[in-house]
């Protein structure tokens, strides 16, 4: 249940931050051609959740790892710019989801996390308190 409240929080992440940014849409997708274009944008949303957790679980862990040096040397900075290309990877992967360039991406990137955490705040168990 956990699991599925926190991508459904994801999803919603995703769709607030796709409407606050200009180069970013989110639209139809290949896998669902629903009735009414909100549940198309929702399932695409959902898309790009579900491939967005599951590259930030396999892949970002390994680029992390590979980048070392440089993210020693950048204090940490080139994080964003792995973040970045994790969401351009996302944008190859999920059809209906469009981000114009490296610069949206890394904004999309910090405006999705900062989004994430505010709904997980908002929506938190009272019970792990």
């Amino acid at each position: 249940m956990k699991l599925i409240l926190k991508l459904l929080l994801s999803t919603i992440a995703v769709i607030i931050t796709a409407n606050l940014l200009n180069g970013v849409t989110i639209g139809d997708n290949q896998f669902y051609k629903g009735p009414s274009e909100e549940l198309n944008r929702f399932v695409t949303a959902l898309l790009v959740a579900v491939v967005l957790s599951f590259l930030n679980t396999i892949v970002k862990p390994i680029l992390t790892i590979l980048s070392l040096p440089i993210t020693f040397y950048t204090l940490g900075l080139f994080l964003l710019a792995i973040n970045a290309f994790i969401i351009l990877f996302a944008n190859k992967l999920v059809d209906g989801f469009n981000v114009d360039g490296f610069w949206t991406a890394l904004w999309f990137s910090l405006i999705l996390s900062f989004t994430n955490s505010i709904l997980e705040r908002l929506f938190r168990n009272k019970d792990n308190d």
